[in-house]
């Protein structure tokens, strides 16, 4: 039978039975909607999220004493009781460490307002706490100025560099370099400026100043907790840097043999893992989602199939009389009942992917399009229009032809 005319048979049905079938295709829709509009929306964070990390380097490991993310339940005593990892313990890691480069201290001391003459910024700059490896480690470039000496950190200098955001609050029309800034209402010279990275799941990340870690040091104490940043040299030396790490720091903070490590190693790498769980539970909830809504909308599909071949009793008899043959009467109304499921199916995945890159405009990622699930969508509207047609499909082909032209 001619694809063309099948379809123009479906949409004639569906317009005969306008209420009845708008029901249905509205089912359909929904079905299709939640799958690939969940499909849509965790690509578009799953390609932001790489993206992201792609901005801090792959080579970069992070050792913190709590995880850098967790996911269902955690004992967080265990983590309590552990002991801080301190600026001596990383200043003696640098010395030890041979296969590391860019060692340096990871820790925001402070959220508050930065001042310029008359100009001060709102409650919510970060002070970071670093060395001459902090702007590397983070992927940040200097635009104007220059990056922290190793004198500055030596000397504990009231030196600041400074992040887009902080300009764009206080030095609107005035180079910034030189000037002076009162931090907690403490003087500090900037020296640089960094090049604006956006922002990330709405934060951004240009709002900070970075200070000598060893001048906060003296003010808020060497033995608070801090995290500590390395850099490998590159990604194929993560693994083997890392096995380097962990043994030094066992020894340095004296973890007895046979003992679980009291800190924590991450990467990007770990830190994308734990993400594509997170994203992967996503999946698997807006397809069960997704199928139960189907399953409606299947046995949805079978009821108007089964409605139209009760009034079309007469033309299935005139058919049969004409020369028709089951497989003729079974194609052809199976062939509407795929016809209806794609209708539905296309509605779904054009507003599922519509809503589902929401996200990414949201984000200001780039659109993504998930063809996979797409193409899924197809093939499984295709399907779900098979299963639930045949059976209206094989009744109409067992009409009697006499008994179904006499029908009323």
């Amino acid at each position: 039978m001619n694809i063309i005319e099948v379809f123009k048979q479906a949409f004639d049905s569906i317009r005969a039975n306008k209420l009845r079938s708008s029901l249905t295709l509205v089912a359909i829709s929904v079905g299709v909607f939640a799958i690939i509009s969940a499909n849509t929306a965790v690509l578009v964070l799953d390609t932001y999220f790489k993206d992201t990390l792609s901005l801090m380097g792959g080579d970069v490991i992070n050792i913190s004493k709590y995880p850098a993310i967790s996911m269902g339940p955690t004992d967080w005593d265990k983590y309590r009781n552990r002991q801080d990892i301190t600026i001596e313990q990383m200043e003696r890691l640098d010395e030890l460490a041979a296969t590391a480069s860019g060692i340096g201290p990871n820790r925001s001391y402070n959220t508050t307002r930065v001042a310029y003459e008359e100009e001060q910024t709102e409650p919510n700059i970060s002070i970071e706490g670093g060395n001459t490896e902090f702007l590397a480690n983070n992927a940040y470039d200097i635009e104007s100025g220059r990056n922290f000496s190793q004198a500055d950190i030596d000397y504990a200098r009231p030196v600041a560099i400074i992040g887009a955001d902080v300009v764009t609050a206080l030095f609107e029309q005035v180079d910034p370099l030189g000037k002076t800034i009162r931090v907690e209402g403490r003087p500090y010279t900037i020296i640089g400026v960094t090049v604006a990275k956006g922002n990330v799941f709405g934060q951004t990340l240009d709002r900070f100043v970075v200070l000598p870690y060893t001048h906060l040091a003296g003010l808020y104490g060497k033995n608070q907790n801090i995290g500590i940043q390395v850099r490998a040299g590159s990604v194929d030396r993560v693994a083997d840097v890392i096995d380097d790490l962990t043994g030094i720091l066992r020894a340095i903070r004296k973890v007895d043999p046979g003992e679980e490590s009291d800190f924590e190693i991450t990467t990007n790498e770990s830190l994308g893992g734990v993400f594509d769980q997170f994203t992967g539970l996503l999946y698997i909830i807006g397809f069960v989602i997704g199928s139960i809504v189907l399953l409606g909308a299947g046995i949805g599909v079978m009821n108007i199939m089964l409605v139209s071949v009760t009034e079309r009793t007469r033309e299935i008899g005139i058919r049969k009389a004409v020369g028709a043959t089951k497989k003729a009467i079974i194609s052809q109304f199976l062939m509407e009942s795929i016809a209806i499921c794609q209708i539905g199916g296309v509605i779904g995945i054009l507003i599922g992917v519509g809503l589902g890159n929401a996200a990414a405009v949201w984000l200001e990622s780039s659109v993504v399009i998930p063809w996979s699930a797409a193409i899924g969508g197809v093939v499984g509207m295709t399907l779900v229009g098979m299963i639930f047609g045949v059976y209206p499909a094989y009744k109409a082909a067992q009409l009697d032809p006499i008994e179904s032209l006499r029908y009323e």
